[in-house]
């Protein structure tokens, strides 16, 4: 299997794919455009986000570190090797753990054990008070945060197996290997838990579907896309972003492809439509929301798909992967605004700036608090008021 070099999670694409085009558009041409980020428009903010702690819990160095909330503790990674677990109500660090060895994901936990996997395909499991519990090699390299569900740590590799580890002692349960393409994308798929009983993720090929937490038993796989066009780039169109579930209705996206949605027992697709993201899907009840390529935002009617506003003011600012809550959509950029924008028409709510590094994980909300992350290792708890 041939992967494509990963430059960074929300950046990658455009630069290595889309880039390679343009410059061979632009040797013929003699045209010298670039991408411009659209400049930001002045916002009247109806609420505003009153910081309530900060802490750095250390760079990622331009990859994707999504952190796990688990009771009343966020669990946050370092490109360094560090993993910390740090109180949700004040922000203190309760305790600070390191690894031998660079991490390329975050962590994944269940408030009880924490796992992180090393460059060199390492996964290392600690208890909840950061002492060592396990390490096993896994002879693969590691881009998908592990999830740690139903006493299972799965691990996801990058030549498309996924192990389910016991979780206290890390023996292998279980494999579940999944077939290679010729060509797919050098980057983290994300996996959301259900119940402690499945992980719903995306595949390559345009494919997403259910592997059940005990066995890795496959429970249904539903095409969004199929590959089309000429060369090997120009199929690629795989499921990379973690899809997205609200009552019973789960939402995915591929690069390349399209977005859709499907019943979440059966896998039953109910629509699609023609798009392309990388940064996935978000859900309030009536809406599934995305962003494409350009950082342009939809949002689609969740029952039959029908478009109901498009939103160009954040074109090519590299927004992040996005957090529908209430009656708005929150998501960061590449320069570290925080842009919040209305739910039933998409026109801007407020926009703040958390960090001068880009923001490319999804805010969390918990406990009233919304959770903010940034590459440069800034996270933040604010209160909306």
């Amino acid at each position: 299997m041939i992967t494509v070099m990963n430059l960074q999670a929300r950046r990658f694409v455009a630069a290595l794919f889309l880039g390679s085009i343009a410059l061979a558009l632009i040797g013929c041409s003699g045209s010298s455009r670039v991408r411009k980020p659209a400049e930001l428009i002045p916002v009247t903010n109806q609420f505003e986000m009153v910081p309530v702690w900060t802490t750095n819990i250390g760079s990622s160095e331009g990859f994707n570190f999504h952190s796990a909330v688990a009771g009343d503790a966020i669990y946050a990674a370092s490109n360094g090797g560090a993993v910390t677990k740090i109180d949700l109500a004040t922000g203190k660090k309760i305790w600070e753990a390191s690894v031998p060895e660079r991490l390329a994901i975050g962590p994944g936990s269940d408030g009880r054990i924490t796992v992180v996997v090393g460059i060199k395909g390492t996964v290392y499991a600690f208890d909840d008070t950061g002492k060592p519990l396990w390490n096993i090699n896994i002879a693969s390299e590691v881009l998908s945060e592990p999830v740690v569900s139903g006493g299972v740590v799965i691990v996801r590799t990058l030549d498309n197996r996924f192990l389910g580890l016991d979780a206290q002692t890390g023996t292998r349960r279980w494999i579940y290997q999944r077939p290679q393409s010729a060509l797919s994308l050098r980057v983290g798929y994300g996996m959301l838990t259900l119940n402690n009983e499945v992980v719903v993720t995306g595949f390559s090929a345009g494919r997403f579907g259910m592997i059940a937490i005990a066995n890795g038993g496959l429970v249904w796989e539903t095409p969004i896309s199929f590959p089309k066009g000429f060369s090997e780039i120009e199929r690629l169109n795989d499921v990379t972003a973690q899809p997205s579930i609200e009552g019973d209705i789960v939402c995915a996206v591929s690069y390349q492809g399209r977005i859709g949605c499907a019943q979440v027992r059966t896998g039953n697709l109910l629509w699609y439509k023609d798009f392309s993201s990388y940064t996935g899907t978000a859900q309030s009840a009536e809406l599934v929301f995305s962003a494409n390529e350009k950082s342009q935002i939809s949002a689609f009617a969740t029952k039959d798909g029908t478009p109901v506003w498009e939103n160009t003011k954040l074109t090519y600012r590299d927004v992040g992967e996005s957090l529908a809550i209430g009656k708005v959509i929150l998501m960061g950029d590449v320069e570290g605004y925080v842009h919040t924008l209305s739910q039933s028409n998409g026109d801007y709510v407020s926009r703040f700036r958390h960090d001068s590094s880009p923001i490319s994980v999804a805010p969390i909300a918990v406990g009233g608090l919304i959770l903010i992350q940034s590459q440069g290792g800034k996270l933040a708890a604010y209160s909306p008021k």
